[in-house]
This record gives C-alpha cells, sequence and structure tokens, in this order.
C-alpha cells in the first residue's frame, strides 16, 4: 500500500510539474521579444566595430519604417517585470565604451529618426582620450535622449580579477556615473562581454539591476536579468546591410520557435 501511494506520489508531481513547465513555455512564448541591438563605433572605417554611417542611416530608417520603438534599460526592466506594457516591437539600440564618434556620428543620425540609445562608457576613459566622449558630450546627449549606463571603470577583463577589484571595477563606475549624470545608473555591459554567476552576483550586490552580455539571442521572459542577449552589428567587408537584416530576421525566428534558448 505504502509503494502504491509513493508511486501516485511521484506521478501527480510529475504531472504537475509539467503543467508548471508547459504554462512557463507558454508565458515566454506569448511574452515579450525585446530586441537588442550592439554596436560600438560609427565611422567610415573597416574596422570590425565600425560601422560607416551610411549604414547606421539605413539600419535606423529600416527599425523606424517597419515599427520598432526605441526604449531604455529602465523600460525594458519594468516590461519583463510586468510593470510597463512594452510597445508592439521594442528595441533597445546599445553602444558599449562611449567612443567619440558616438556624439559626432551617431548622435545626429538618431536624432533624426527620433530614436533612443543607451552608451554603456568606461568612466576612467571620458575626457582622457581623444577618440571617447567627453563628460560635455555625455550630458548633452543624456539631455537630448541618451541614456548612460556602466561599462566598469577600466574595462579590464572582470573574470580575471579578484573579487575586491571586481567589486571596485563595478562600483567605482556606477558612483561616478552618477556623480556626473545626477541621475541612479542600474545597468551594466560586462567588457568583452566575459562573465559568470560569481561576477553576476556580485553587479546585484553592488546595486545593479541587471547586466547585458555579447551573447547573441533577442530578450524574452527566459532571459536571466543578469546575463542579457543582444545582437551584436559589426562591418560586414561591405555586406553590413544584408548582414543586419539577417541578424535582426533571422535570429528572432529562431528564438520564436524555441530553436536557441535554454
Amino acid at each position: 500500500m505504502k509503494k502504491i501511494f509513493i508511486s501516485l506520489t511521484l506521478i501527480l508531481t510529475l504531472i504537475l510539474s509539467q503543467k508548471i513547465f508547459a504554462q512557463n513555455v507558454t508565458e515566454i512564448a506569448e511574452g515579450p521579444k525585446v530586441l537588442i541591438l550592439n554596436y560600438h563605433q560609427i565611422q567610415n572605417t573597416s574596422a570590425s566595430l565600425s560601422i560607416p554611417l551610411a549604414d547606421f542611416d539605413a539600419q535606423m530608417n529600416y527599425l523606424t519604417s517597419h515599427g520598432y520603438v526605441s526604449i531604455t534599460p529602465e523600460e525594458l526592466y519594468s516590461g519583463l517585470n510586468g510593470q510597463l506594457e512594452l510597445p508592439k516591437k521594442p528595441v533597445l539600440i546599445t553602444f558599449d565604451d562611449g567612443y567619440a564618434d558616438n556624439y559626432k556620428n551617431a548622435f545626429p543620425i538618431l536624432r533624426r529618426y527620433g530614436m533612443r540609445a543607451t552608451i554603456f562608457v568606461i568612466p576612467a576613459f571620458v575626457g582622457v582620450y581623444n577618440n571617447y566622449l567627453t563628460w560635455e558630450e555625455i550630458l548633452e546627449m543624456q539631455d537630448g535622449g541618451i541614456t548612460f549606463e556602466s561599462h566598469t571603470m577600466h574595462h579590464y577583463k572582470l573574470e580575471e580579477l579578484p573579487d575586491d577589484e571586481i567589486r571596485s571595477e563595478l562600483l567605482n563606475s556606477k558612483t561616478i556615473l552618477e556623480e556626473k549624470l545626477g541621475r541612479p545608473v542600474e545597468f551594466l555591459a560586462y567588457p568583452t562581454g566575459t562573465y559568470n554567476l560569481h561576477i553576476a552576483g556580485i553587479a546585484k550586490e553592488v546595486g545593479y539591476k541587471s547586466a547585458f552580455t555579447i551573447k547573441y539571442g533577442v530578450v524574452d521572459l527566459g532571459s536571466n536579468f543578469y546575463a542579457l542577449e543582444r545582437v551584436p552589428i559589426f562591418n560586414s567587408a561591405g555586406h553590413t546591410m544584408k548582414d543586419f537584416y539577417e541578424r535582426i530576421d533571422y535570429r528572432q525566428s529562431f528564438e520564436e520557435f524555441g530553436w536557441i534558448k535554454k
């Protein structure tokens, strides 16, 4: 009798867990899908991290003409938490490092199309190196609808640092940016995209709400808040636009059919 009871309990537990799993899968499938684009430089060079101005202009034109609405990291966070209804086709446009051409070249194009963006900056580089943004440019861009978040203090590879240095890189960047910008800084992009659960835990501990990787994918309710996926956009030897279309459409098809996310 005892064995029968245990067997029935196991069967009921299995059925219940399968129902919960099915419900979770359904919620993820029916929930928001957020395209997060990852850029670096916008300039007319052959460097892999640089997108030609004409291509970036064409990409912003494509997004606006196809109904995409730009959002901020805070809106993304609130949307995934069910605290905000996201637009039908949300896109989060991000830049890593904070290069000077983000102000000179990208900013005018973004304003032309009414698109907002987020730049993850390295405070130790701001106003120090000629090819990086100045604080004056950052404040002007912030007034023009650009959000600035943390890319750590010095852009060191976090996995190679001891805990006290990881904490310092994350906290000092956050503190300086908050002082300069006059607003909370609660989002992080990992340098070179490298991270682990331990680093994510420290990021949470020092006050970040979520963090972005360079893992290729579309963000949805199944995403880890401290390992958010992005779609990197690179210079592809004259085929940048073709690659752009394939990356944002092909990847989303994979996500929608559940072939990628685990």
